[in-house]
């Protein structure tokens, strides 16, 4: 029997972007309180590698994931969704930004809020949570807190996923717009990621993980015991839905010199 062939890589996902004009300067002091103490060894610290923590300008909720083929030498014209047409195949990616743009966030987001909520989401970010069991966790990240135990910035999410896991034509394998995922959907900021660490400080800490060497977080309990009542930031409405391309990229200033900063790069947003 043939081996299963493996999933053609991820290229892009959907996201609510974190850093707004409103939550910057809580963010920035957040993490920047945060790189220090834990790149501190201990007992003060935990010896973390700056380039485990995440930048600033990449904290955002994933919604889910898409894999896009490379676009093709030349591509065919678009066809407006109001046609009733079918877009290409090859131009797929310019129909998950069709389907983005004709969203109404504020109607999807009106059918889910409950009596005394605002108009748009807010989101507040506390504590730490490991992504894997604790001696084998590469991932810690921040989940936004449902102190009013509605649960409708989850629904409002799950809200806008479906409306990309809904295209497709059924019958057609491999057709679905985004990829498809059973799981249900976890709403979280990555704060800590080890796959980003390279060189010595990696091989000081490796561990398996998923049947590969990667760096774990060393005492990962112990962090998220300290930070378990970090306020990361705090009732900070949500502006935009976006896509983004996969890889954060460095940002330079206008003599082209790194400035320690990273962004992903966004290929479509709508905005509230």
């Amino acid at each position: 029997m043939p081996p299963k062939p493996k999933p053609p890589p991820p290229t892009h996902f959907l996201c609510i972007p974190l850093v707004t004009p409103t939550s910057r300067t809580q963010l920035a002091s957040s993490l920047l309180t945060f790189r220090e103490e834990v790149m501190l060894p201990p007992p003060q610290g935990f010896s973390l590698p700056e380039t485990a923590i995440r930048p600033l300008g990449t904290l955002h909720l994933t919604l889910g994931i898409f894999s896009f083929p490379p676009a093709p030498a030349a591509p065919s014209p678009l066809v407006h969704v109001s046609s009733g047409e079918n877009i290409p195949k090859e131009d797929r990616l310019e129909k998950a930004k069709l389907v983005l743009s004709s969203l109404n966030l504020k109607e999807i987001w009106k059918s889910v809020k409950k009596d005394g909520e605002g108009d748009q989401p807010s989101i507040t970010l506390k504590g730490l949570a490991s992504m894997h069991p604790l001696p084998k966790t590469t991932v810690l990240y921040a989940a936004p807190t449902d102190e009013s135990f509605t649960g409708s910035l989850q629904k409002f999410c799950e809200g806008v996923r479906d409306q990309f896991l809904q295209v497709g034509e059924e019958g057609e394998e491999g057709e679905k717009l985004m990829v498809e995922d059973n799981r249900p959907l976890l709403l979280h900021a990555t704060v800590v990621n080890t796959i980003y660490v390279k060189g010595r400080d990696k091989q000081r800490h490796r561990g398996k993980h998923g049947g590969k060497e990667r760096m774990v977080v060393d005492r990962a309990g112990e962090i998220i015991e300290r930070y378990e009542d970090q306020v990361w930031m705090r009732d900070v409405k949500v502006e935009r839905v976006a896509i983004c391309k996969m890889g954060a990229k460095k940002l330079v200033d206008g003599e082209g010199r790194e400035t320690g900063e990273e962004e992903y790069e966004v290929v479509g947003e709508v905005e509230f």
